[in-house]
This record gives C-alpha cells, sequence and structure tokens, in this order.
C-alpha cells in the first residue's frame, strides 16, 4: 500500500525509494485489466465534514476542452496499482466530460523530481493536475497555493499541516484548514475499515473450509503510525467475528515508524511474516503492508495458508506463481474515484479538502475470488451482500466506535 495517512499531513515530504523510470511525459495510455470486484463497502463512520471555501474555487463548470495531466508516483505507469488505476482513472473522467485530447502523464524518475513533474503542467497552463499518492503531498500543496487558477486532485493525500495561507507549513504548527484555504485542491480518500470488514468476512469462511481449522487468522501491518493501515485491520476482525464470534484474530505491525521497513522491504517482510506464522499458527494472513507486504504473501503462499491483499486487486497485480495463495484483496477503487472528481470538476460539484470514497459512490471492495471461486459457497457472497448492504444503509459497525485508525 502507499505510505499514507489522515493526521499525519506533517510526513509528507517522506518519500520511499522505490525503481526509477522515465520522468517525461507520457501521452499514450496503458493497456489496463479491469478489475474485477466483490461487492463494496460504505463507511462505518461519517465523511469529514467539508468546510465551505472562503475564496471562491475556479469555476470548470461546462468548460469545454479541459486540459488534464496527470504525476505519478515513481515506478511505472503500467504497475497495476495506484499509477495505472489513477491514469485510467483521469482517461475516464476525461472521456466523460468530453475531452478528446489525449491526457498526458508523467512518471518521476525519483522523489527530487516531484515539484518539476507537476510544474511541467502548470507550465503548459493545464486546467487539472492529478498526482498519485501520499509521497506527493507537499509538492501538490505547493503547487495548488501559487497556482489557485488551477484544480488539483490528490489520490490519498489528506493533507493537513499548512499554513492558513494555503502554503506546506515547515515549522508544523498546522493552523491552516485545506478546505478553505486551497479551494482549489481536493484530496480522495477511502474507507479502509469497509474493505477490511468483507475481507475478514473472506476469511473466517476461509478458516472454516480449511482442511484442519485452527480457528485463527493472521493481520500484519507495517507500521502503528499509518492509521489507515490500523483501520483495515480494525475491519477485517470485526468482519470476520461477524461469521465467528469465536475466532482469534491476531495482528502483528512490523515497525513503529514510517522506515524503509514499514512499506518497502519485501524481504524484511516475509522475515516477520515467517516468525508470525510459527508462533500464531493461522489460516489466513491479511498484508498491509505494501512491498514489505508482498514478502508477507510470498511467507504464506510458503506455509500453504491463505493470503489477502491490499489497496489494489493482488491476484492480479502480482500474477503467478506470487498470487498462488491468494483469495481475496481489499480494494481502493481509485480508477472510479478520479473519474467521479473530474466529472465533478466539469459539473462544478467537486468540493475542497477531503473527499471521501466508499460503497456508496463505488470506492471501495473485496477483490474477486479468481481461480479460489471453488473455495467458497453461495453463503459467502450472501454475506458480502448482506454487509454490502447494510454499510450502505449506515446500519453497520466497521470501526471500534473509539480508536478508530489508532493501533493498540
Amino acid at each position: 500500500m502507499r505510505i499514507r495517512t489522515r493526521g499525519f499531513g506533517m510526513l509528507a515530504g517522506i518519500a520511499l525509494i522505490v525503481s526509477a523510470c522515465s520522468g517525461s511525459p507520457t501521452p499514450v495510455p496503458p493497456t489496463v485489466a479491469p478489475s474485477v470486484s466483490a461487492p463494496s463497502v460504505a463507511p462505518s463512520t461519517p465523511p469529514a465534514s467539508v468546510a465551505p471555501s472562503s475564496t471562491p474555487a475556479p469555476s470548470f463548470a461546462q468548460k469545454p476542452g479541459l486540459k488534464i495531466g496527470v504525476v505519478t508516483d515513481i515506478g511505472t505507469l503500467d504497475d497495476k496499482g495506484y499509477n495505472e488505476f489513477s491514469f485510467k482513472g483521469a482517461q475516464d473522467g476525461a472521456t466523460a466530460i468530453g475531452v478528446t485530447d489525449p491526457v498526458p502523464s508523467i512518471v518521476p524518475k525519483d522523489a527530487s523530481e516531484y515539484a518539476a513533474d507537476i510544474q511541467q503542467f502548470v507550465s503548459q497552463k493545464f486546467d487539472v493536475i492529478v498526482t498519485v499518492g501520499f509521497n506527493l503531498t507537499t509538492p501538490t500543496v505547493d503547487a495548488a497555493h501559487k497556482n489557485p487558477n488551477i484544480k488539483f486532485i490528490g489520490v490519498d493525500q489528506s493533507p493537513e499541516c499548512i499554513l492558513p495561507t494555503g502554503a506546506p507549513d515547515p515549522n508544523f504548527a498546522c493552523k491552516g484548514v485545506p478546505a478553505t484555504a486551497l479551494p482549489n485542491y481536493t484530496s480522495l480518500y477511502f474507507a479502509e475499515d469497509q474493505a477490511g470488514y468483507l475481507a475478514g468476512i473472506v476469511a473466517a469462511y476461509a478458516d472454516k473450509g480449511a482442511a484442519t481449522p485452527t480457528g485463527v487468522i493472521g493481520a500484519i501491518g507495517g507500521t502503528t503510525l499509518c492509521a489507515p493501515c490500523v483501520r483495515y485491520i480494525q475491519g477485517y476482525t470485526l468482519g470476520a467475528q461477524s461469521v465467528n464470534p469465536s475466532i482469534t484474530v491476531k495482528s502483528a505491525y512490523v515497525t513503529h515508524d514510517f522506515s524503509n521497513a514499514a512499506f518497502n522491504d519485501p524481504a524484511g517482510g516475509k522475515a516477520f511474516a515467517q516468525t508470525f506464522i510459527q508462533a500464531n499458527k493461522p489460516d489466513v494472513l491479511f498484508q498491509v503492508a505494501g512491498k514489505t507486504g508482498n514478502g508477507v504473501l510470498e511467507a504464506a503462499c510458503a506455509a500453504n495458508i491463505y493470503g489477502i491483499g491490499v489497496d489494489v486487486d493482488q491476484w492480479a497485480s502480482l500474477g503467478a506463481p506470487a498470487n498462488a495463495c491468494i483469495i481475496t484483496s481489499a480494494e481502493k477503487h481509485v480508477e472510479s474515484a478520479v473519474a467521479q472528481a473530474i466529472e465533478g470538476i466539469a459539473a462544478g460539484t467537486l468540493t475542497a479538502g477531503d473527499v471521501l470514497f466508499n460503497a456508496k459512490n463505488d470506492g471501495i471492495s473485496a477483490a474477486d475470488f479468481h481461480d479460489k471461486a471453488s473455495l467458497f459457497g453461495p453463503e459467502v457472497t450472501t454475506a458480502l451482500n448482506t454487509a454490502m448492504a447494510a454499510m450502505q444503509a449506515g446500519t453497520l459497525v466497521t470501526c471500534p466506535a473509539t480508536g478508530c485508525g489508532v493501533a493498540p
């Protein structure tokens, strides 16, 4: 998963170092395989209210020919993850509002290029700039502050530490309110506990169906400081308990900081998971630790237990043989969220600040069972559909009433 968290905006300057790729604009879209998903989920808690903007946001309603550009995180455009689906969402949104020009993208070579790559689109007078992931929070906030006539969409960023003027706050006093200080900036965030809840339902049924059920399932998060990671696991626990109230859910976190070990250390994740599996004997293991979590899934498969992926459909993104034991993934529908945001800009309805995506607006789901479909009977689909309907109605709690997003 990406490093991102509501409540830790001051860490926006921290960037993960991953493989480099081209930093030049890419107007030709990649081929994107569709993600097949099980029922999606709604939020356990109502979205944070968005304060009205004190300064009018730029109006793009009915404006023909919007120029839309995407700056991804480092890596590749066709990563079957955040970069690819955010870009595809920008394409979908452009098509929906009648933009015929190609949507260009820039993939930074490293974190030092974020600001300059955003500036490329600013200099070319783009109307809408989409930036992808928590690591681009600070350069996006800075660009939005300096360019009030351009609309910025940040995927999974949620900046919370800015000056009242809207500029990034280097001293972390955090007295500015993004929704009012940056009326041209919208951050898209997701209800992780709901996706985790669905994954927990699947995990509990997988445990029931194991040859010799242990009555134990597990989850490993990257760091206790990652509130979305914690919410995923909290929802996972409640979802599993909705199927089997006596099930034991064991959880652990690789680290307690935002070091490389949390999200960018597959070898470390595998070693951590091996120790966890030996100690707890789970039938299912849910990873919430990005690339570190890929090592967790590798350890699960090697131990002949089931794995559950995170953020995107990891059965599709990892491919064979790495996906051999994955039964589902707790998904965020980044493609849909970005497309809806762009449509909202064109219609003049997209608000500033944080905008929550969940089942009510096609924001979250559990991924398809793919080659593990034979493991699950119709009662599993019924349980997922029932949970989804209750979440959409706002009658199902999927995160603790107190301490939601706070590690124990």
